[in-house]
């Protein structure tokens, strides 16, 4: 075997062979660690190759979390032998809500619960005040990856949660806890366990100040499935997003609100994103976050630019898609807006990239312009060309009736596109400045 230095980014897990004290690759200072990697490992015999056509595909079937909401980011269930990457900022909540879901998995069969962080008196604090009483629920504090593995293997756990990886260490990698070669040869081996023995493995990840999961980006790739649970630890609100699934959709939003007795799931979280109050510099559209339709309330605030290049500022939104329908807005619809500071918000801390939430901001902007609000009760829906025509949004038909279950009667939506009938006011419009009339001229 040969051996070689090689000096790795703490932050992004970026290689080179020699120290520097920049990050060409993430820009971070000091984060370049010293690390000896093997170049070649003895030769083993492998697995032969097989023809396609003679390996069996089985459906497996899905094991619920009994957490419905999280059920549905994970695409119906977890599936044996998956390994979970669970990422999101301290104290939004990672670990109450694994600990809720392994009293409800512990039902099923054993589960152990493996902490580097906190001690077994402090998790069973955690656990009175969540009520946690699973029989067949282990705890167990460890740093080594091996001795965790180890007691997973003693007590036959059919889920094994491991809170987090930065603090495990293996005996396969020589530099200290939460290293990217720690890191790295740990989530190896938990994967390789799941997959030899068909146990869930849960991973509990911290992330950095980006907001991505701390470590080198292949702990990612690694990994089956990829969880962000987002929100303000200072609000109650929470929303988890899979960024990555090898067993269903990355489309799907789960939320939860922290409250004192845990997660509560929010089956119809409608009414979080959407204020009810009609004003000017407001509009409400619906868009899609996996099969779910979800109402939700874009802000507006324009005022004179004190500087030569205005400001555009965009939460929840993509920032670009905003540049692009100010433009039509200037040269469609003749509204002037290249002088001003644009701000553009979602209510409730969501982020959309749905197309079909263009024409909902497109006319709250134009709102603060004409400095009218839109008719009240009012939904719109359309995706904005640079043209200015209105374009058809995915499954109006789904959006139109989410709208009318929240009472609202009136829809403005794509001249183009067919839909069913539905009990409300359907306005159909085929471009910016059609849309301008029938909402502020009439």
């Amino acid at each position: 075997m040969k051996e070689k230095t090689l000096y790795v980014c703490g932050e992004c897990g970026y290689e080179t062979p020699r120290w520097m004290g920049k990050c060409p690759q993430c820009g971070s200072w000091n984060t370049l660690v010293e690390e000896e990697r093997v170049l070649s490992k003895p030769a083993h015999p492998g697995t032969k190759a097989v023809p396609i056509g003679s390996v069996r595909a089985e459906a497996q079937a899905r094991l619920s979390t009994g957490i419905g909401e999280l059920d549905r980011v994970l695409g119906g269930g977890l599936v044996k032998g998956m390994v979970v990457l669970l990422g999101g900022d301290p104290g939004i909540g990672k670990s109450t809500l694994l600990l809720e879901a392994a009293d409800r998995l512990s039902a099923f069969g054993p589960v152990l619960y493996v902490s580097g962080e906190e001690s077994n008196s402090q998790i069973k604090l955690r656990a009175d005040r969540l009520n946690v009483k699973g029989e067949h629920l282990f705890l167990y504090t460890e740093t080594s990856a091996e001795e965790a593995i180890e007691r997973a293997k003693e007590c036959k756990a059919q889920v094994l949660i491991v809170d987090s990886i930065q603090t495990m260490e293996t005996e396969a990698a020589e530099s200290a806890a939460g290293s990217v070669s720690q890191v790295r040869a740990a989530t190896a081996l938990f994967t390789r366990f799941a997959k030899d023995t068909g146990t869930i493995v849960w991973i509990v990840g911290h992330v950095t100040k980006d907001g991505a999961i701390a470590g080198p980006r292949v702990l990612e790739h690694i990994v089956d499935t990829v969880l962000y649970f987002e929100g303000d630890r200072h609000e109650g609100l929470r929303l988890l997003r899979a960024v990555k699934n090898r067993f269903g959709s990355t489309d799907e939003l789960g939320v939860f609100e922290m409250c004192e007795t845990g997660m509560r799931e929010v089956s119809d979280p409608a009414s979080l994103f959407v204020s009810g109050r009609n004003e000017q510099g407001t509009a409400i559209t619906c868009v899609l976050e996996g099969s779910r339709p979800l109402l939700c309330e874009i802000q507006s605030l324009l005022c004179p630019s004190a500087f030569q290049s205005p400001r555009r500022t965009a939460v929840g939104l993509d920032v670009n898609r905003l540049n692009v329908l100010l433009a039509v807005l200037e040269r469609k619809a003749r509204l002037k807006v290249s002088d001003k500071d644009v701000y553009c918000a979602l209510a409730g801390n969501l982020r959309v990239v749905d197309r079909g939430a263009d024409l909902a901001t497109a006319m709250c902007i134009a709102s603060s312009v004409l400095e009218k609000p839109l008719p009240e009760k009012t939904v719109l829906i359309g995706e904005v060309g640079l043209t200015g025509e209105i374009r058809p949004a995915s499954q109006l038909d789904t959006r139109i009736k989410e709208a009318v279950r929240l009472g609202y009667t009136t829809v403005l939506l794509p001249a183009r596109g067919k839909v069913s009938d539905h009990p409300c006011r359907l306005v159909r419009v085929g471009d910016i400045s059609e849309a301008i009339r029938a909402l502020f001229m009439e």
